[in-house]
């Protein structure tokens, strides 16, 4: 859940009033996303460290491998010196992948769900940390009712004790949405309840899609249309993609925005500007075939502030799969005087 152009033609954009800034970075990112955080904590108000899940009796465990712990801990240290409130993301991410399995319990065992809500809370105040970012995945439409009750019970034990709530939701259009995992989200519950609602405003397309654009501006448009209908603006938070993919056939590989800019490069190839998505990509060959990249730049990442500007959106979160373009931090700044106005320079 980074990226850079190299030539294009963006059309310049209104730069977004301030809004918090929040780098949400995972545990296989966390020491080259903690230097991009401090070369530029001027600009940053919130670190997600996405270092926890939820164990099998419902108790918070760490998330990160036993073999990179000492380092995790280390880059923990560095974060906390920063002197910049950190809300640690707690998933059901087990094994490289979202299991539901280690979240149905939480759900629908009052024991466990209590124990869940418990720990929770311990490690909050335990590590002195400002709140909690909650990112439970792919839960199921009947899992509705119970997930706005833990989300319930989880933002009022958290109150409690004096710490904020954050919930990740996925990006949907309308109630509905398209499966079951948008169903299970009730945006009006989790607004009500949780002082942050990042919104997932991107994976349009994705790793076993067809080839397109990560996070088309029309699309998140969409998004904080019908968001802003049922949660308050000043809530949402607009979630900003640092990947990409790389399509080869049916398949694409998730690729950083420096991984984007050297494969154009070596390959010989112009990014090119779609501005229907207001998205950077471009195709080249090798010897597996034809390939075929989509990713997101300072130019594609300010086009997507630009539209939640009039929703009243001004709060955003970087999903730092890797390192931003560098542009970006600029952009970002309270000071900035003018978006990036085009598609990066490789």
């Amino acid at each position: 859940m980074g990226d850079r152009g190299g030539s294009g033609s963006a059309a310049a954009a209104e730069v977004p009033p301030p809004g918090t800034v929040i780098a949400a970075i995972p545990y296989w990112d966390l020491g080259a996303g903690t230097a991009a955080v401090e070369a530029n904590r001027h600009v940053v108000d919130e670190i997600s460290p996405w270092i926890y899940n939820v164990g099998p009796t419902g108790a918070v465990q760490s998330a990160v491998p036993r073999r990179d712990t000492a380092t995790a801990n280390t880059t923990m240290a560095k974060l906390r010196a920063l002197g910049v409130p950190l809300l640690p993301s707690v998933s059901n991410l087990v094994g490289g992948e979202f299991s539901y399995d280690a979240v149905a319990p939480v759900l629908h065992d009052p024991a466990t769900m209590k124990r869940n809500i418990s720990s929770i809370t311990q490690l909050a105040v335990s590590q002195n940390y400002a709140g909690i970012d909650l990112d439970y995945e792919e839960l199921q439409g009947d899992d509705r009712e119970a997930f706005s009750a833990f989300v319930r019970e989880l933002a009022d034990s958290l109150h409690g004790a004096h710490k904020t709530l954050s919930v990740a939701v996925f990006a949907k259009t309308d109630d509905a949405g398209s499966d079951q995992r948008n169903v299970a989200q009730d945006y009006a519950a989790i607004g009500a309840a949780a002082d942050e609602v990042r919104l997932m405003t991107y994976d349009y397309h994705w790793s076993t899609s067809p080839p397109g654009p990560i996070a088309p501006a029309g699309w998140v448009h969409d998004v904080l249309a019908y968001a802003t209908t049922v949660i308050p603006p000043q809530k949402l938070v607009l979630g900003l993609d640092q990947a990409g993919y790389d399509w080869s056939g049916d398949q694409g590989a998730t690729i950083s925005y420096a991984q984007a800019v050297s494969l154009a490069s070596s390959h010989g190839v112009t990014v090119q500007w779609d501005p229907l998505s207001q998205s950077p990509w471009f195709r080249y060959s090798d010897s597996t075939g034809e390939h075929e990249v989509w990713f997101e730049n300072a130019a594609s990442l300010q086009a997507k502030r630009a539209v939640a500007e009039p929703f009243g959106v001004h709060s955003v979160f970087l999903w730092m799969y890797a390192p931003p373009d560098p542009a970006l931090w600029a952009d970002l700044a309270p000071h900035a005087a003018s978006p990036s106005s085009t598609g990066g320079s490789g």
